[in-house]
């Protein structure tokens, strides 16, 4: 059955925090919060304007859900409880701050039938979480993920890559402590420098440099690969593609693409041809499914480019007998398969 959102959004609402990068109504294109009557005409919506059998969720996006009055939460969790009640959705998820997590919050939540919570974690590096101006540290995170498993909640954590302090080792910090806490799931977002938000100072006074979209894709795809290497999904990079984003007039620097997942498992693929290139002997054919085929060239051809210039002529042919997700390598030292992406 497909799995399919209902997104909410409350922009902002309930954080205590303003953090060097935030500006949630640029990044969810929506100026205010949703009411409960709002959100029982948007699940209502929805539900009519969609067919087919799915596994209907409505998520709870933007601001630190967890951080609003007890009345509140309730109030805007109603609409969604009915529906799960009634079966017109099947379940509820919402985001929220590691630092706001309680017993009478979860205790809410599990009234309520929520059954996933996201935590804005964004690094695990104090530093970096101090330099961003979080308000929260790498430990407060690991609690939060450590209570709510206790709770019975499915645990996601949000990252950014590119914060300002972010170094090499900070980031492998990220993955390795991220690792240890066994979220159910990952999502990384680069970050941007959105007009009227304290990154652009920093920006314009010549002390924050935003990554370019080839350094955030090759960042996306070592956590990627690192998490998944360890049965951890990364079920999205990048922010979701909004009018507001896609214009330009909010967004000053960094690395925005809409198609920031499909640029990082063009980075994954890469290297994987690479290190099976390297046991290749004289001329060499690349198989792979159709589906990869895209993958294995890269954005306007320049994974192939790249991998001809370093290992001479290459010739890539598509297979239906190869399985999505990996190769074929057909050199003189005869042929093996390996791994083009996915868990091992």
């Amino acid at each position: 059955m497909k799995h399919a959102i209902i997104p909410l959004f409350i922009p902002h609402s309930g954080c205590p925090h303003q953090c060097v990068f935030c500006d949630q109504v640029r990044i969810t294109g929506t100026a205010t919060p949703v009411t409960p009557e709002e959100a029982e005409q948007t699940i209502a919506s929805y539900r009519m304007t969609s067919g087919g059998d799915r596994h209907w969720e409505a998520a709870y996006y933007g601001g630190s859900f967890t951080a609003l009055p007890l009345s509140v939460m309730e109030a805007l969790l109603q609409p969604a409880k009915e529906a799960l009640d009634t079966g017109r959705i099947q379940s509820i998820r919402l985001s929220t701050r590691p630092d706001c997590i309680d017993e009478a919050r979860l205790a809410l939540l599990t009234r309520m039938g929520v059954s996933t919570v996201e935590l804005g974690a964004q690094s695990l590096d104090d530093e970096v979480l101090r330099l961003a101006e979080r308000g929260h540290t790498a430990r407060d995170t690991a609690e939060a993920v450590r209570t709510l498993r206790a709770a019975g909640f499915r645990v996601g954590l949000q990252f950014m890559i590119g914060l300002p302090g972010e170094s090499g080792a900070s980031l492998r910090r990220t993955a390795r402590l991220g690792a240890a806490l066994h979220p159910d799931f990952v999502r990384l977002y680069p970050v941007l420098v959105l007009r009227g938000t304290k990154l652009q100072a920093l920006f314009e006074a010549g002390t924050y440099r935003p990554l370019t979209v080839e350094e955030a894709a090759f960042r996306c795809a070592f956590l990627k690969r690192w998490y998944e290497d360890r049965g951890i999904s990364v079920i999205r990079m990048g922010l979701q593609a909004t009018e507001e984003l896609d214009r330009g007039t909010s967004l000053l620097a960094g690395p925005y693409h809409p198609a920031m997942g499909e640029l990082a498992d063009q980075v994954i693929v890469r290297h994987a041809v690479r290190r099976a290139l390297r046991n290749a002997a004289g001329a060499a054919t690349l198989i792979c499914h159709p589906r990869d085929r895209s993958k294995v060239m890269g954005q306007r051809r320049k994974n192939w480019l790249r991998l001809e210039n370093e290992f001479g002529p290459l010739q890539c042919q598509e297979s239906q007998a190869v399985a999505p997700g990996t190769a074929v390598l057909e050199t003189g030292r005869g042929s093996f398969s390996f791994r083009l992406y996915g868990r091992k």
